[in-house]
């Protein structure tokens, strides 16, 4: 498989995680803020590292995953971006790559995660890749945040489902 691309915009950098992004990413998940809407518990560092194995690895096995964001000449971890392909007990296969972000506090509100996602679609666009001809989110129907990134960035509601016993939105986006 080619190396995860780096992608840009107008004020970030997407691009492939490293094992210097931990500490970082470590500290995001097990912030009460950023987990509110992902079962509420803090994750662990075991989590977390486990985390940053599977989205190094989404891209070794599925040629695409997750990119840590940044910005432009400040290499610090913002946040998460990108697809994953899910296996979760409880909810079937999409049968279409998951669209997934999380942001720490301090980066969120500021637009970062739709500009983000957008740079995220944009790159999937432009690939022609028959399997991003659809794209999925799962959202906790109380993450307005997230809602509001999900519609911004095109996508419409087609479902629920519960999820770990809490129940979950299931948005899709349609390649034009």
């Amino acid at each position: 498989m080619a190396p995860p691309p780096i992608l840009t915009s107008d004020r970030l950098v997407l691009r492939p995680h490293r094992l210097d992004d931990f500490e970082r990413l470590a500290d995001m998940w097990a912030n009460p803020v950023v987990v509110t809407h992902f079962g509420g518990k803090p994750f662990n560092r075991e989590d977390s590292w486990n985390r940053l194995l599977r989205y190094a690895g989404h891209w070794q096995l599925m040629g695409y995953g997750m990119w840590a964001v940044t910005r432009p000449g400040e290499d610090v971890h913002l946040g998460d971006v990108g697809f994953l392909h899910g296996e979760r007990d409880g909810i079937a296969s999409f049968g279409c790559p998951e669209a997934a972000w999380s942001f720490h506090p301090e980066a969120q509100g500021q637009g970062y995660a739709s500009e983000a996602v957008a740079c995220a679609l944009g790159w999937a666009d432009a690939g022609a890749n028959p399997e991003f001809a659809r794209t999925v989110a799962m959202i906790n129907p109380g993450n307005a945040a997230s809602i509001a990134v999900a519609r911004r960035c095109g996508f419409a509601i087609y479902g629920e489902a519960t999820y770990r016993d809490e129940p979950v939105g299931l948005w899709e986006r349609v390649r034009a």
